[in-house]
């Protein structure tokens, strides 16, 4: 479970550590990365792995929590990443347990 403060890149890292590790293919990423620049946010291809909900891609928060499975050479993989706007604590509470 990736938690933090609003803001702090907890989408994009968790992103980019599913990327990195092969849980999503570069080409879906260059589709993130296009549609994340045509709305002026271009750093945000990673955080959009999770962030899929209409309002959380246009004001660039995490509204609910989401989930990721993937496989390693060696590990089974679940990353949940949770809100941390105040005003989703009950997502993220939610997420957690």
């Amino acid at each position: 479970v990736v938690i933090g403060h609003v803001d702090s890149g907890k989408s994009t890292t968790t992103g980019h550590l599913i990327y990195q590790c092969g849980g999503i293919d570069k080409r879906t990423i260059e589709k993130f990365e296009k549609e994340a620049a045509e709305l002026g946010k271009g750093s945000f291809k990673y955080a959009w792995v999770l962030d899929k909900l209409k309002a959380e891609r246009e004001r660039g928060i995490t509204i609910d929590i989401a989930l990721w499975k993937f496989e390693t050479p060696r590990y089974y993989v679940t990353v949940i990443d949770a809100p941390g706007h105040r005003d989703f604590i009950k997502n993220m509470i939610t997420g957690t347990s």
